[in-house]
């Protein structure tokens, strides 16, 4: 990628969300940048996940996604679940969650949430756009400060 396109697009806002997996008992979550509403009706999220971290199969095999928008006192929740599963495979340990009825985890104090059924998923260069409809959501009360990629100092790509 040329330096112009890549800062052009790190231009862009990106919020930062926790997304949730689960598989029999297994569970586990990741922090993303690239989620996007891509349907009113019925309401579809899109999750852009990268094409080999070991989440993908999870949502593969579970069949849903939970999708968790920070808040933006969430920067330490963001890091933790941003490091690699191979280097920290329990990573919710240390994040505040509850086990929705569905068995996906919903990360704690977040500015909103989504539980997702898996439409389909989409290969999509070195991601996997995972398409999935909503079936149950939750908002925080009062009014919600989204954390974003640059409010945490996150760095692009």
């Amino acid at each position: 990628m040329s330096d112009a396109v890549r800062d052009a697009l790190a231009a862009f806002p990106y919020g930062l969300y926790a997304i949730g997996v689960a598989e029999g008992d297994r569970r586990n979550a990741f922090t993303a940048n690239w989620v996007t509403q891509v349907s009113g009706e019925p309401p579809l999220v899109a999750v852009a996940v990268e094409a080999d971290a070991p989440s993908l199969d999870m949502a593969r095999a579970g069949g849903r996604f939970s999708v968790t928008l920070y808040d933006a006192s969430q920067r330490r929740d963001a890091a933790l679940l941003a490091r690699p599963s191979a280097r920290t495979p329990a990573k919710l340990a240390d994040v505040g969650h509850t086990v929705h009825a569905t068995g996906l985890p919903i990360v704690e104090g977040g500015a909103a949430w989504l539980v997702c059924e898996l439409e389909r998923a989409v290969d999509a260069g070195d991601h996997v756009v995972l398409v999935g409809s909503v079936v149950d959501a939750g908002t925080a009360d009062g009014v919600p400060e989204p954390l974003t990629l640059a409010r945490a100092g996150f760095r692009y790509g």
